[in-house]
């Protein structure tokens, strides 16, 4: 059984957006890891059944895979399951570390790390892996899979450009930071995004979303790989402030009067991790000490800091 260990991710910026075919940025996150393991014990049997049912999906849907069937089946009998410590539906792809760490292992012609990844090689890896997590979601982009199989951040430009990218240098010793603060509540990203295209049925909505709220995500992200920071963060109160008066149904109701206090004091911005509803909270703060003072109450891990 190989030992290869799979990341969670994070996007920092691009939710809602790169489903529209436009910009978003990913990175991963070994805090939260995952990987393939046999013998599956009692309490592995959640995962265990989970994979089986997986399995039966590609089954049917993952005949142009090229998958190594009998060493599937061989891993099945031995008890195959998911050691993961990634939280199901907290936004940090735990269905896309499965995937990742599946196809590792039992594609027979897979894109292997150690080549050069060019944009075509990068975008083959984005289509097989939104075949294989369409099973968890309904419909996949690919990207988490396939941030969560490099281990690199990578920049979604469209649905057809993808590029492996840098983070800016980190300061261990910064005074700003990106945090997660636990909502408490899982989230399920089909129903937050079933919910999003309906919201874009309405012209208003519709609008917002691509006059201003792709706009922001865009800026954000620019203005964060060019080290411009203190410009980012006034980009990330305005993209704060849009997600609150306009994307409500996923931000978690006991929520909404902290988010709205970051905003009144500019201690902190909150933004969308991932889809919403639960999960967890992405935060930007420019004194991440005072802030964390003032959410002594809260389960939050500091993610960077710059």
């Amino acid at each position: 059984m190989s030992s290869s260990i799979y990341s969670s991710k994070i996007l920092l910026f691009g939710e809602y957006s790169i489903i529209l075919n436009s910009f978003g940025f990913a990175i991963p996150y070994p805090l939260y890891n995952g990987r393939l393991k046999l013998n599956a014990a009692n309490n592995d049997k959640d995962s265990n059944k989970n994979i089986l049912e997986f399995i039966e999906y590609l089954k049917i849907n993952g005949k142009n895979l090229s998958l190594d069937w009998l060493k599937i089946n061989k891993d099945i009998a031995n008890g195959l399951f998911f050691k993961s410590n990634i939280p199901q539906g907290y936004g940090l792809g735990s269905s896309g570390a499965l995937v990742a760490a599946f196809y590792n292992r039992y594609a027979k012609k897979k894109v292997s790390l150690n080549e050069k990844l060019t944009k075509n090689k990068l975008q083959k890896l984005k289509n097989i892996f939104s075949k294989m997590e369409s099973h968890f979601h309904g419909e996949s982009s690919g990207i988490d899979p396939l941030n969560c199989y490099l281990g690199l951040p990578i920049l979604i430009k469209s649905q057809n450009e993808i590029e492996i990218t840098k983070m800016p240098e980190e300061k261990a010793t910064g005074s700003r930071g990106i945090f997660i603060l636990d909502s408490g509540n899982s989230s399920d990203t089909s129903l937050m995004v079933s919910l999003f295209f309906k919201k874009m049925e309405d012209k208003n909505f519709n609008y917002m979303i691509k006059n201003q709220f792709i706009k922001y995500s865009k800026t954000c992200i620019n203005e964060f790989l060019n080290g411009n920071i203190d410009s980012m963060f006034n980009s990330i109160k305005v993209l704060s402030e849009i997600t609150l008066n306009n994307f409500q149904p996923m931000i978690p109701n006991k929520f909404i009067k902290l988010w709205r206090e970051g905003l009144i004091t500019n201690d902190y911005f909150f933004k969308l991790c991932g889809s919403g509803g639960g999960g967890f909270l992405l935060g930007f703060t420019l004194d991440i000490n005072n802030t964390f003072k003032k959410l002594k109450d809260y389960k939050k891990e500091i993610i960077y800091k710059f």
